[in-house]
């Protein structure tokens, strides 16, 4: 079986699992997002070395492609990158709205679950999954909104309601799903799902000149918006000052 490396950084929680897809031989995690920088090859190098392999070892690496934190993410392809440099592996990009919401279907099977992460200013980043165990189907792909607006859509209700923005807007998701939000940390860590996610249909996809690729952030970094509303055009990416 493939020996896989996952990472995700999209939150507040930063996670990194080694296994065989879709089990898990290791893995660490540690919470708050300013620390993502300094901690993440930490993180990596223990998994790594509790698994009892090397980068040189792995056969791919599943990456938590977002939406989520711009500065979270940028952290986490980094590292990747370096890594697959040296090891020369492919990557599968999975979003990491459906780790989340992987991590609550363990508990309710497979029925709607919504993923909400923290967008800021009233918004957050919000999908719906059905997660099975051989195929992933989705409902509401990764999208911008508020709760309410993500509740008018007409997509099925969701059984539960799973993020750091579901907790945020409790009252909204209750609304919404009739259940209380359930905070990412009442869940597996999300590259431990996307381990699970590495071999299901529907999940995840390989990133092509992964090099040069970047994550699905949700919305503009906030120097890009700037530059964008002053000069009232789309900024030109080779001279994006948030990349």
């Amino acid at each position: 079986m493939t020996l896989v490396l996952a990472v995700d950084t999209a939150t507040d929680i930063a996670s990194v699992a080694v296994g065989r897809a879709p089990g898990v031989l290791a893995g660490a995690h540690q919470q708050g997002a300013r620390r993502h920088a300094a901690e993440i090859i930490r993180l990596i190098d223990f998994a790594l070395s509790r698994a009892g392999v090397t980068a040189q070892d792995l056969e791919a690496v599943v990456l938590g492609d977002g939406p989520g934190s711009f500065t979270g993410l940028r952290i986490g392809w980094a590292a990747v990158k370096g890594l697959v440099q040296e090891a020369g592996v492919d990557v599968i990009g999975v979003p990491s709205l459906l780790a989340a919401a992987a991590g609550a279907a363990e508990r309710v099977g497979p029925v709607p679950v919504a993923a909400c992460f923290d967008a800021l200013r009233g918004q957050v980043y919000g999908a719906l999954y059905v997660v099975g165990p051989e195929r992933v189907e989705t409902l509401m792909p990764p999208t911008l909104a508020s709760v309410a607006e993500l509740a008018s859509r007409g997509a099925p209700r969701p059984a539960l309601v799973v993020g750091d923005g579901a907790v945020r807007y409790a009252d909204d998701v209750v609304r919404w799903s009739g259940a209380p939000p359930v905070g990412l940390d009442q869940l597996p860590p999300t590259a431990t799902m996307l381990l699970a996610l590495a071999t299901r249909g529907g999940a995840g996809r390989i990133i092509e000149n992964f090099a040069t690729a970047e994550p699905e952030y949700g919305r503009p970094a906030e120097a890009q918006a700037k530059w964008e509303a002053h000069h009232g055009r789309e900024l030109p990416r080779s001279a994006d000052p948030g990349r």
